[in-house]
């Protein structure tokens, strides 16, 4: 019985994760948090997929820096 609900939860995560990039994809080009949607599925996909992670970590890279970058900015 418990390996038939990890796999449920797996089947769920990855499900769930795959349909909010569809969601966050459409909504690139439609109104909505289309950036923020994808976020979300990458970071439930990250808990099975290795590429999701590294996708992820990537864009929180950037993030970081784009930050950095805006906040000299306004400091000088």
């Amino acid at each position: 019985m418990a390996i038939t609900r990890m796999h449920a939860k797996r089947w769920l995560k990855m499900t769930g994760g795959f349909a909010l990039l569809i969601l966050g994809a459409a909504m690139l080009l439609l109104p909505g948090p289309g950036v923020l949607t994808i976020v979300v599925g990458l970071a439930i996909l990250s808990t099975e997929f290795l590429w999701a992670r590294l996708l992820l970590d990537r864009i929180k890279r950037r993030t970081a820096a784009v930050r950095d970058v805006v906040g000299r900015r306004k400091r000088g």
